[in-house]
């Protein structure tokens, strides 16, 4: 229910209206409608005085839809194709447009090109030995390749897969492999496994063999991320070396167990 206060002069002229015809009160009136904005001759009647505002109108679906439609419009046909669209269509646009699809097209395939390459890989593949030239040594220009050298009966070797596959996944734009390392290497010793190498451009920019250099058998997923990263294989967003603070505590460790070893000896020289 709608509450409308009327004033004074609002009184007199709304008594006037309806013919009854009495001393106006000097004190606020207090009126109820039910809707103000329901279809009533009551309403109406207020309406008149001034007494309820204008009735609200309902927005317009048509001039809505005509508005957007116009939007659309402004929006040139080939800003919502596909390269392939463009070409079937070129034939449909004037001069002007020709000039502007070029360099749309430009564009869109600039930006296509810079998506497929860093999206190019994804995964850690494996290779056989005669693929290893092919796809290590002779990688494309500029292209970083992290080959892992394993047997699958070395526990840490399968520890390094699954983190280089995680990892992988994460710098699609760096090229993952591993290969049997029978299949590259004859008479390769258990004692270098895992083997880890880092090319560039055909040289081999890092290597990690053996499992104290690849970090040891509890190896963290951010650990192998952190070394593979100091190379300059991937661009991490890790701050600082995830190992940083257990080093930290094996040197406290170690500092501290020099003080007490020197402590005593100087106390049992004292002794003597």
């Amino acid at each position: 229910m709608a509450i409308v206060y009327l004033d004074v002069l609002q009184i007199n002229q709304f008594y006037q209206y309806i013919y009854f015809h009495a001393q106006p009160c000097e004190e606020i009136f207090l009126f109820c409608v039910q809707d103000p904005n329901e279809d009533t001759e009551w309403n109406e009647i207020l309406r008149d005085f001034g007494i309820l505002p204008p009735k609200e109108e309902p927005e317009d679906e048509t001039e809505e839809m005509v508005s957007h439609s116009q939007k659309e419009a402004m929006v040139k046909p080939y800003e919502k194709m596909n390269l392939a669209q463009l070409k079937e269509a070129e034939d449909e646009f004037d001069e002007e447009d020709i000039k502007a699809i070029e360099t749309y097209r430009e564009k869109r395939l600039q930006e296509w090109k810079a998506l497929r390459k860093k999206q190019k890989f994804g995964e850690l593949r494996e290779i056989s030995g005669n693929q290893y030239v092919n796809e290590v040594t002779n990688a494309e220009k500029d292209l970083w390749v992290i080959i892992h050298l394993y047997r699958s009966s070395v526990p840490m070797c399968l520890l390094v897969n699954q983190h280089l596959s995680l990892i992988a996944r994460k710098f699609p734009e760096t090229k993952f492999v591993k290969a049997i390392v029978n299949s590259c290497i004859q008479h390769y010793h258990d004692n270098c496994l895992p083997t880890i190498f880092v090319y560039k451009n055909g040289q081999i920019e890092g290597k990690f063999i053996g499992i104290i250099e690849c970090g040891g058998l509890n190896l963290k997923l951010e650990e192998l991320e952190w070394k593979l990263s100091k190379v300059g294989a991937i661009q991490t967003d890790l701050e600082e070396n995830p190992k940083k603070g257990i080093a930290d505590m094996m040197a406290s460790s170690i500092r501290n167990i020099s003080i007490y070893d020197s402590d005593s000896s100087n106390s049992d020289n004292d002794g003597k």
